[in-house]
């Protein structure tokens, strides 16, 4: 998406706006009607008009407006089943773009783990293998983070009913990449930090050979880590679409994605909770199949490979390696996109209930924003 004025960020402060749509223009102050005392006199203006079930009652006009929709998403508020059916329309519509992105990302991290677990097969007591594997490990993050940025680009463009390719992705998304890799470290840091700081008092307990009752009482601050980590895990997770599509530095989008998600905190987790829920359901039904044929490959297999299995990330002769590698591509190109889309959904609800989005991005489609006429009473209008 071009830099458009709806994804700029509001220079002034953000009003809380559970609204949507444009709102209309206050009625004037009423004054002296031109037939007050007239009305149930027979004859006075107004009199035997159509009341309630008559002509115009329920016609079109009245009431608010549909939402403009020009892309996967009405210009709104959404619920958690808009934005569910926005992310896989998503999905749906720009298909070539999504799959083909999350399958190449997936197809170079399993095939990097793939090399490495057959090269451990073959040559088990070899370091080199290791050496490989764990760089394929730390390699995998980053081409996660990189797919990520490039799709929430592509829903960006969905989002307007706009065209996209991989090319144009990549295009606006690379001016970024550097910023969204150093903010994703980041708050892989603070999280990391803060568990790791909940911990000590437990692992100095241990390390010290406290009696039993002092290890169980100090796994009371390892609780409330975990607690202040998923708190402020959620409180960070608008930041990577803040960043991409309003063009934001690191610590800036990080304020922005508090700014949104305060108010709406649980809603927030629970929807986040909900998708990684789907997705891992999703994915371990694609998976487990391969998985279950890809151990009768290993128990068939006439190579010895008592060895090989002991090995850290050994997965078995190169078949089951290469049949389960398939499963997980295949799982990555359904749930990468889905994520990726419904965390830029988020993002966007939270824009539209707090800063009016839906009209700036209505105007930027191209649609036509009215306020609504408020609706008019008495003959001709009066």
């Amino acid at each position: 998406m071009t830099d458009t004025p709806g994804w700029a960020s509001p220079s002034s402060p953000e009003p809380p706006r559970e609204d949507a749509g444009p709102s209309a223009a206050a009625p004037p102050a009423p004054g002296p009607s031109p037939y007050a005392g007239a009305y149930g006199q027979p004859g006075a203006p107004g009199w035997g008009q159509p009341g309630p079930g008559g002509p115009g009652w329920g016609q079109p006009g009245w009431g608010p407006p549909p939402s403009p929709k020009p892309g996967v998403i009405p210009l709104r508020p959404l619920g958690v089943g808009e934005i569910l059916d926005g992310a896989f329309s998503t999905v749906r519509k720009y298909w070539r773009t999504t799959l083909g992105l999350s399958l190449g990302v997936a197809t170079v991290e399993q095939g990097l783990v793939a090399i490495a677990q057959s090269w451990l097969y073959a040559q088990p007591g070899s370091v080199g293998p290791v050496i490989m594997l764990g760089l394929a490990y730390l390699v995998s993050p980053l081409l996660g983070i990189v797919a990520t940025a490039l799709l929430t680009m592509v829903v960006s463009k969905a989002i307007l009913g706009e065209p996209v390719s991989i090319g144009a992705a990549w295009s606006a998304a690379k001016p970024q990449l550097l910023k969204v890799i150093g903010l994703t470290l980041i708050t892989g840091l603070v999280l990391f930090g803060i568990m790791a700081l909940s911990a000590v008092p437990l692992i100095i307990a241990v390390a010290t050979g406290a009696s039993g009752g002092v290890i169980a009482l100090l796994f009371l601050p390892l609780l409330v880590g975990m607690a202040a980590m998923v708190w402020i895990a959620v409180q960070l997770s608008l930041a990577a679409p803040a960043l991409m599509l309003e063009k934001q530095g690191v610590f800036t989008a990080l304020a922005r994605s508090r700014r949104l998600v305060k108010d709406a905190w649980w809603r927030t987790f629970l929807i986040t909770v909900l998708v990684q829920i789907l997705a891992g359901v999703a994915a371990m039904i694609m998976v487990v199949p391969f998985s279950i044929i890809g151990a009768l490959f290993a128990f068939n297999s006439d190579a010895p490979a008592p060895d090989s299995f002991g090995s850290f990330g050994a997965a078995g002769p190169p078949a089951t390696i290469v049949i389960v590698s398939i499963g997980a591509i295949l799982a990555s190109c359904l749930t990468v996109p889905v994520l990726a889309a419904v965390n830029v959904l988020l993002y966007v609800d939270r824009r539209i209930r707090r800063e009016g989005l839906d009209i700036e991005l209505a105007r930027a489609a191209g649609q036509n924003v009215q306020a609504p006429v408020p609706p008019q009473y008495g003959p001709q209008g009066t």
